[in-house]
């Protein structure tokens, strides 16, 4: 009987069979099912030396007997999601829109709070959390264009920086603030 399982190769330490293989004197330290494909369940086991239980697992293909069609989905990154009828539907057609992930700061409370009876909910925002901060950094609200974010942002960087105020480094922050801002908003989902 094995008493100890190595981290290494699977081998069985302690084993006291002998390699399965007719002829072979070396210790069956390894176990193998006794054809490839039989490994449902606990099955029955072969015990084989290490040069044996190689050559058995060359010999191995998952992907035996099965049709292309087959393959595709044992090898799909999500398997079941297309064919679960029981998989549960998480938006209804004319349903009301999920609020916002980005105003919450725990997923529960965003999940709770489509489901809350008689609160009514805030309109949903086109913008991120983050990126209505920006807005507010440029003094814009959430009915803007990009266009008028590049023209509100070239204005604030000509009002606060260094060289246009004659050498005066004391809105250097503000500047810097418009600047992230602007490069947080410049990507937007809202203006793709």
């Amino acid at each position: 009987m094995a008493t100890k399982q190595s981290k290494m190769h699977g081998r069985v330490e302690g084993a006291a069979k002998r390699c399965a293989v007719r002829g072979c004197r070396a210790a069956g330290e390894f176990r193998a099912p006794l054809t490839p494909g039989d490994f449902d369940g606990p099955g029955s086991w072969r015990w084989l030396c290490l040069d044996h239980v190689r050559e058995h697992n060359a010999k191995y293909n998952f992907f035996a007997g099965m049709t292309p069609d087959e393959i595709e989905a044992a090898q799909s990154p999500i398997p079941g999601w297309d064919r679960d009828r029981q998989t549960r539907v998480f938006t209804a057609p004319g349903a009301d829109p999920g609020p916002a992930w980005s105003d919450f700061k725990d997923p529960l409370d965003a999940i709770s709070a489509r489901f809350r009876p008689g609160i009514p909910r805030r309109e949903m925002s086109r913008f991120s959390g983050e990126e209505r901060h920006a807005l507010g950094i440029l003094g814009l609200r959430e009915d803007t264009d990009l266009h008028k974010v590049r023209k509100r942002y070239s204005e604030l960087v000509r009002r606060y920086h260094p060289d246009r105020n004659g050498g005066d480094r004391s809105h250097e922050r503000k500047l810097g603030e418009v600047i992230v801002a602007w490069q947080k908003l410049k990507v937007a989902r809202a203006f793709a």
